[in-house]
């Protein structure tokens, strides 16, 4: 038993020697250090911010064609909420789709001329309620406070005027997604998210894995220039990037039935201009890293708070403004809102161009300064 206690008692020393070891590894070293330390602190401030399904301050607008003190009242519920915040003043019809378009308002309450009149004469009156449906889970959640406040007013309303029903019948139209299927959402949205995983790990891997095998200075000695080095790094990413978006497309229309409403060449132009935007961003990963392990870190680093900060799951719209600025500088946030733009609203080249030319830009920065670094670290 005595011997048994003392290999036990020697193998618990060796291990607990090694255990020290690490930590002194760890902790000596300034670079551990900072990846112990720098990235989950970033990311816990980016999601805490960023990661909130609440919805404050929902921009809504108001088309009333009655005069009656009825409407009024309503409305008043709206505008004492601290959820709602009212954008504009509807006057004629043509004006809501421009507002509901340009996501300028997410709904547009529309009373009609005869809702005061009605309820005095005890006949339930109808209000539409106009939604935009593109954002399915951001829809819900307004509604849930839409019917709120209608519960609130049809309960104020029986009680004052005698009432033994619900005076207000509310009529629901989501444009974009009649159902509000969150599959319609988020769909197209695994298109750009997939995409970009692929990418930035074909990509942010390439330089790296050259290095820790050895293969790198070979490659320096062949009279290839830094540029077409960068360039045939690129390319493979490049087709295996519309290979993948090309593939999870066919799926979202034949398997999920999500309906394809755009251009076919509005969504290959934005494909193939954020597919260079995220190989920049590999590059520059790959350049810096001098181990595969460095490589998958800086990927993990990039990679989710850019699905975050997309609009992916939660809305731009509900992060702080500093949260909100941080987002332009993600080519995931523009290419979201192309694919969703041609799958569920029908654009075409010409109305996604304020999203194409940002992707543009940062492409450009991005391969920029994938070479310069790629040049410096050699």
């Amino acid at each position: 038993m005595a011997p048994f206690t003392q290999k036990t008692g020697l193998m618990l020393t060796r291990i607990w020697a090694l255990v020290i070891k690490e930590f002194l590894a760890l902790l000596q070293d300034k670079k551990s250090r900072f990846v112990l330390i720098v990235p989950p602190l970033i990311q816990l401030i980016v999601f805490g911010y960023a990661a909130t399904f609440d919805l404050n301050h929902i921009p809504y607008a108001i088309y009333n064609e009655d005069s009656g003190f009825a409407s009024r009242e309503l409305l008043g519920h709206f505008q004492g909420s601290p959820d709602f915040q009212q954008v504009a003043v509807i006057e004629k019809e043509g004006q809501i789709a421009p507002l509901v378009n340009d996501q300028k308002a997410l709904l547009v309450l529309h009373i009609g001329p005869r809702f005061t009149s009605d309820l005095l004469l005890h006949h339930p009156s109808p209000v539409q309620v106009i939604i935009d449906g593109r954002n399915s889970n951001t829809a819900n959640l307004a509604l849930n406070d839409v019917n709120s406040i209608f519960l609130s007013f049809d309960t104020n309303w029986a009680a004052d005027h005698n009432w033994g029903g619900f005076p207000v019948q509310l009529a629901i139209t989501s444009w974009f997604n009649p159902n509000l299927l969150s599959r319609w959402f988020i769909v197209p949205g695994i298109i750009a998210l997939l995409t970009l995983v692929i990418t930035l790990l074909v990509t942010g891997l390439s330089v790296a894995r050259e290095r820790e095998q050895g293969t790198f200075d070979q490659l320096l000695v062949t009279p290839m220039t830094p540029a077409e080095i960068l360039i045939g790094k690129a390319i493979p990413g490049l087709v295996i990037g519309f290979l993948e978006g090309g593939f999870i497309a066919l799926v979202a229309v034949l398997w999920f039935h999500v309906p394809f409403m755009g251009s076919l060449s509005a969504l290959i132009l934005g494909l193939f201009l954020f597919l260079l935007a995220a190989i920049g961003v590999g590059l520059m990963i790959s350049s810096l890293a001098l181990t595969q392990q460095q490589g998958l870190l800086g990927v993990f680093l990039f990679l989710v708070p850019a699905i975050i900060l997309s609009g992916f799951a939660t809305p731009i719209a509900n992060m702080p403004e500093l949260v909100q600025d941080l987002t332009y500088a993600n080519p995931m946030r523009y290419f979201l809102i192309i694919v969703r733009g041609v799958f569920l609203e029908g654009d075409g080249v010409s109305l996604l161009w304020p999203q194409y030319w940002p992707l543009i830009l940062i492409a450009l920065v991005s391969m920029i300064s994938a070479s310069w670094l790629f040049r410096y670290r050699i």
